[in-house]
């Protein structure tokens, strides 16, 4: 399935065309039919004769609903472009022809319509004007072909050439990150919201849940159409209507993109490339009123030309988008610019950079991959494939990291470790990205949930305190040869146990359970504090700490002024 675009003035028969080749009026409302003026987006299809599918999306020929052409031409394979015989080359054949342009299509061709009201002579002067109309475009090399609707002459000739064009035109990509920008929202009877689009980027199916931006809504799609079909799931490159549920359809409006959020990072600012038109007769700086056109949608935007102060027409520069909302975009998008003062297209161009890191004034944008990495300096490789569309292997765990940064990371960590000493570095104190780099040291260790360096002497497991307070068992001494600093490391490492305020070896403690099992085995009512300390051979002063550790420990357990067997007292 391709999706082609008629363009082209007003009144030169675009929605004629549509009509005669597909059997489909494109012009859906009663004000249309009786002016005889396309208004908004009309939409047809029909099978070639190669068996190739292809959608029309007809859009408004006349400058006073462009918005409404710019709305239908974001995510188009190629395009119709319509002049009539009669009239020639038109202001708006020309400003359509530098739109899509602007917006990157690569492929077209021409219908010379209303032929049969001409003679040859002037047909064949129309079609050199045409010729040299579009020179230095896309459309430089396209085949014109001339057709009158009222006659059907031509018309057979033109469906040839479509059937060429689709042949010469890839079809959509799938990247599997599906995005659907919306072009109609309405409620249909008996089925409720259904908006419509053209999928790019992936596919949907029926009872996938998505996410509506910026309107910041979720849906659950109940059903899809396409050409007037249902079907369960519904591949890139195909016109399509989504019948949602859980959603309202005034909730939803044209230019609101349909898709997974968690592929996308929706960003009000964006750095572009901006080609200008030659025809306007100013400079472009950031005084003006600006309208951006991404996808199906038209977003108020404020612009920052970066580097010089202004763009002469003709010419080519970055800007960087202030745009009034969040929008899912990735780096390629292309985008219109008008000028709503004016009333005027300035030019156009491509996203090189979804929310960029640098300030104007230091911003260099370009189309390298490198280059984000090293102004980000670390980024996960999700959140790279969010905004470049381009998967890149991380450089370290899910990080991909620019050399520089990656170096710095690697030094300060080794400076603080080092600095730690013996006693080594808390690793509670360290980042997701410095504890990843971490894990790729190997002169490190992690021992106890601190960082030392890998032959570093223990000093902890062979202080001479341990052996001070083992030889004392269940009655220790206080402490001597150690600061509280000391104590509480020995203490967090498991080597002495801590408990009211009377530092144990871990052996006494396991005597002490051993004892009180023993108690139990004889006593299993429970056994008094008098029992214990006297079984110990301790003073209270040692014996209540330790009953209170054991409780701690679930090995006993307090039933008033006795002590009963806990959960734990059978792994003793």
């Amino acid at each position: 399935m391709r999706v082609v675009a008629t363009a082209g003035h007003v009144d030169h028969g675009k929605s004629s065309l549509v009509l005669k080749l597909t059997g489909t009026d494109p012009d859906r409302f009663a004000e249309e039919k009786r002016r005889g003026l396309t208004i908004d987006l009309g939409f047809a299809h029909t099978t070639l004769p190669s068996g190739e599918g292809i959608s029309f999306i007809d859009v408004p020929g006349h400058v006073r609903f462009l918005r409404n052409m710019l709305a239908g031409v974001g995510g188009i394979d190629a395009c119709l472009f319509v002049v009539a015989a009669t009239e020639g080359w038109k202001p708006q054949s020309e400003e359509h022809l530098r739109i899509l342009q602007l917006l990157g299509l690569r492929h077209g061709m021409i219908a010379l319509t209303k032929a049969d009201l001409v003679d040859d002579e002037w047909l064949e002067l129309q079609t050199l004007d045409v010729i040299d109309r579009v020179a230095g475009s896309f459309l430089a090399d396209a085949p014109i072909v001339p057709v009158s609707c009222t006659t059907g002459s031509g018309v057979e000739a033109l469906v040839d050439e479509l059937d060429r064009l689709v042949e010469r035109t890839r079809p959509a990509p799938d990247h599997d990150r599906p995005r659907l920008w919306v072009d109609r929202s309405f409620a249909a009877k008996g089925s409720g919201t259904v908006v419509t689009g053209t999928l790019t980027g992936g596919s949907l199916q029926v009872d996938e849940y998505i996410d509506v931006v910026p309107a910041g809504r979720s849906a659950r799609i109940r059903s899809i159409q396409s050409n007037g079909r249902t079907t369960p799931a519904i591949a890139a490159g195909h016109r399509v209507a989504l019948n949602l549920a859980g959603i309202d359809h005034h909730e939803i409006s044209r230019g609101d993109g349909v898709l997974h959020l968690a592929q996308w990072r929706p960003s009000r600012r964006v750095d572009a490339t901006l080609d200008v038109l030659q025809s306007l007769d100013h400079d472009v700086s950031r005084r003006g009123a600006y309208i951006a056109y991404f996808g199906s949608g038209e977003w108020p935007a404020k612009i920052r030309i970066l580097g010089p102060d202004s763009i002469r027409p003709g010419q080519a520069g970055a800007i960087r988008l202030h745009l009034a909302s969040a929008l899912p975009l990735v780096r390629g998008d292309r985008y219109i610019l008008r000028e709503s003062g004016r009333n005027e297209t300035v030019g156009g161009g491509e996203v090189l950079d979804v929310a960029p890191v640098l300030p104007a004034s230091k911003a260099a944008p370009d189309h390298s991959v490198e280059r984000l990495i090293a102004e980000r300096r670390w980024t996960t490789v999700d959140d790279l494939l969010a905004l470049t569309g381009e998967h890149v292997p991380p450089t370290i765990g899910a990080w991909v990291v620019s050399p520089p940064a990656l170096a710095e990371t690697t030094d300060e960590l080794r400076s603080r470790v080092e600095a730690a000493g013996a006693i080594g570095l808390d690793i509670a104190t360290l980042d997701e990205r410095e504890r990843t780099v971490l894990s790729t040291l190997a002169e490190f260790r992690v021992d106890g949930g601190r960082a030392m360096a890998a032959d570093a002497r223990d000093e902890f497991a062979e202080h001479p305190v341990l052996e001070q307070l083992r030889a004392g068992g269940a009655s220790p001494p206080d402490p001597t040869g150690a600061d509280r600093t000391t104590l509480r490391e020995l203490v967090r490492r498991g080597l002495l146990v801590e408990r009211d305020g009377i530092h144990f070896h871990p052996s006494a403690v396991d005597q002490a359970a051993r004892t009180a099992a023993e108690l139990l085995r004889h006593e299993p009512e429970g056994i008094t504090m008098s029992q214990l300390r006297d079984a110990l051979g301790v003073s209270r002063k040692y014996a209540l700490p330790l009953a209170n550790e054991l409780d701690a420990r679930g090995i006993t357990r307090r039933r008033g002024d006795l002590r009963i067997g806990g959960p734990r007292l059978g792994g003793v």
